[in-house]
């Protein structure tokens, strides 16, 4: 009983960094809806080993890198460590929400895999906005706390994604990446949230935090987490009538800029 119950979480939790992340996982998944509604709660650890590769990054680039090449190669490895996956949801989503065309309509362009001109418009201002956050983290002098405010974005993103399949419904009524997802609960999400709160708490005490300033760390990225992915995912749910694997995505990519960007404030301000 208890080994079938640690195969099956395992299963999931290799699921979550196949279907998030680039990192080679050398296991065969059935990718089934039971067991892929298991992986929401390990999202938070496909975020947590992405975090991981970007502050170990960050630590090695911050020794001898200039400001800007080292923001721009951080960038890359982000966006190359999830393959691209949120960034092209991100522009699906800016295709057709912004076409402002009718709700049937915007679901078709947003499956087309053509790239238009309102996707690469985001995408561009979303790499932009990135890449001088990064740049700016890597002049601040404060690495300690750089490298942990750097690695929890990537955990609370995508434990909102999780929330998010659960929490709205399926726009494409059971098609699409997003509907392989459809049996996700409350219950998963919840243990999804604790995950990404123990991966919070994991990074800020190995970098020294003080548990005040943990709490402070938790406190912020829950409340900017909830307050930016739910307004995103109210309107996108009034667009389209739900969601779908490409909201989900964008969902992802704007819940990691605003936490990259109030982690950037918070160095400036408090340290």
């Amino acid at each position: 009983m208890v080994m079938s119950a640690l195969k099956r979480h395992g299963q999931a939790a290799a699921a979550a960094l196949q279907f998030l992340t680039r990192i080679p996982v050398p296991m065969t998944v059935p990718f089934e809806s039971v067991m892929l509604a298991r992986t929401v709660i390990y999202f938070p650890a496909a975020g947590f080993f992405i975090g991981a590769f970007l502050a170990g990054g960050f630590a090695v680039l911050d020794l001898f890198s200039p400001a800007m090449p080292a923001a721009v190669l951080l960038l890359a490895v982000w966006t190359a460590l999830s393959g691209g996956l949120h960034l092209d949801g991100w522009m699906d989503t800016a295709d057709g929400v912004l076409s402002h065309r009718p709700r049937e309509r915007m679901l078709e362009i947003m499956k087309d895999s053509r790239v238009g001109a309102m996707g690469v418009i985001a995408a561009v201002l979303l790499l932009l906005f990135k890449f001088t956050l990064l740049a700016e983290w890597t002049g601040q002098g404060d690495g300690v706390h750089a490298l942990s405010l750097l690695a929890v974005g990537p955990i609370w993103s995508r434990w909102w994604m999780g929330a998010a399949i659960a929490g709205w419904p399926n726009a494409r009524q059971g098609e699409g990446i997003g509907a392989l997802f459809h049996l996700a609960s409350s219950r998963q999400v919840t243990a999804g949230f604790v995950a990404a709160i123990v991966g919070t708490v994991i990074c800020t005490t190995l970098n020294g935090f003080y548990w005040s300033e943990t709490l402070l760390v938790l406190a912020g990225c829950i409340l900017l987490t909830l307050i930016t992915g739910s307004i995103m995912a109210r309107w996108l749910n009034r667009k389209l009538g739900g969601l779908t694997g490409d909201t989900y995505g964008a969902l992802n990519e704007a819940v990691e800029a605003v936490l990259l960007f109030a982690g950037l404030l918070s160095i400036r301000l408090f340290t």
